[in-house]
C-alpha cells in the first residue's frame, strides 16, 4: 500500500466506504461505474452498458493495483486514500497472465505460484495461488493447455457459482449489503 494512502487513512479514519463504483472484468480491466451506470444494472449481466467506462490511464491503473486488497468478509477493494472503494468482480479477485515458465502474474503485476486449478461449466480455467483464486486470462489459454497436457496442472471440475464460498471472496460487495 502506498505511504500516502496510509497517511490519509491515519488522518481521516472515519471516511465511509464506497460500493458499486468500481468493477474488475474477466480480462483484468477496471471499470468506473457512476450513478447512471449503476442504475442500468449490475456489473455482471447481459447489458454491457452496466459495466461502465473502462479505465485506460496507466498511472491510475497502477495506483489501484498497488492499493488493492481484501477484508475479512472476502470483499475486495481499492484503498483510495482514506476511502475504501469496494470492487464488483465479474469472475474472481485475480486475473492471471501465465508466463512461459509457468509463473502467474496478476492484473496488478504481482507474481504468484500455482497451487491448484479448476474448470467451470463454461470451460473457464481458474488457478488457486498463495494470493487466492483467479481466472486465467483468455489470451493465455494456449499456454495453460500446454501445462495441462504436460500433467503439471490437473484441473478439477467445478461450478462457477460455488467458487466464491469455497475460496472466500464476494463477487458483489454492493449486493451483499442488500441481501
Amino acid at each position: 500500500m502506498d505511504e500516502i494512502v496510509k497517511a490519509a487513512m491515519a488522518k481521516w479514519p472515519e471516511v465511509p466506504a464506497c460500493y458499486g463504483w468500481l468493477g474488475l472484468d474477466a480480462r483484468g480491466q477496471w471499470h468506473l461505474r457512476d450513478d447512471e451506470v449503476q442504475r442500468i444494472g449490475p456489473f455482471v449481466g447481459t447489458n454491457p452498458a452496466g459495466r461502465g467506462q473502462r479505465l485506460e490511464h496507466e498511472k491510475l491503473i497502477a495506483f489501484i493495483g498497488r492499493n488493492y486488497g481484501n477484508c475479512e468478509q472476502g470483499r475486495w477493494f481499492f484503498q483510495n486514500g482514506p476511502q475504501r472503494v469496494y470492487v464488483e468482480l465479474e469472475a474472481a479477485p485475480w486475473i492471471w497472465r501465465l508466463q512461459p515458465d509457468g509463473t502467474l502474474r496478476s492484473h496488478t503485476e504481482q507474481l504468484a505460484s500455482y497451487l491448484s486449478s479448476w474448470v467451470d461449466e463454461q470451460g473457464r480455467l481458474y488457478v488457486e495461488t498463495e494470493l487466492g483464486l483467479g481466472l486465467v486470462h483468455s489470451q493465455d489459454m494456449h499456454l495453460a493447455a500446454d501445462w495441462v497436457e504436460q500433467g503439471r496442472w490437473l484441473p478439477q471440475d467445478c461450478q462457477a457459482a460455488e467458487l466464491p464460498q469455497r475460496f472466500g471472496f464476494v463477487l458483489s460487495p454492493q449486493a451483499s449489503l442488500l441481501g
